[in-house]
């Protein structure tokens, strides 16, 4: 199983980007997918996730500001950002939890990263 994450990039404070990330490969079938974020010198943290039934949570620093959807025919989810601020800075990492046979336990799958720059 592969997570392709895109979508990020450079822009100004107050901005908005939306970032992709398409799970593939051999999947019977994928569960919660989630974005989070690493900043230089600190932890990843959760940024938002869904569940397959769409139920979202987010952190409270991006309440507001991001949305998170996904569209399970495609094995895709998004981050739509917006009033963007230096804070949000980070690389970015889609992650999915994924069940390759019907029986058993989801594995979580994380993407390559997409880095999100905010100039002020």
């Amino acid at each position: 199983v592969q997570l392709q994450a895109s979508g990020g990039g450079l822009v100004q404070a107050g901005g908005s980007l939306r970032l992709s990330c398409a799970a593939s490969g051999s999947i019977f079938r994928v569960n919660a997918m989630g974005w989070y974020r690493q900043a230089l010198g600190k932890q990843r943290e959760l940024v938002a996730a869904i569940t397959s039934g769409g139920r979202t949570n987010y952190a409270d620093s991006v309440e507001g500001r991001f949305t998170i959807s996904r569209d399970n025919a495609k094995n895709t989810v998004y981050l739509q950002m917006n009033s963007l601020k230096s804070e949000d800075t980070a690389v970015y990492y889609c992650n999915a939890k994924v069940y390759t046979t019907w029986y058993g336990r989801p594995n979580d799958y994380w993407g390559q990263g997409t880095q999100v720059t905010v100039s002020s």
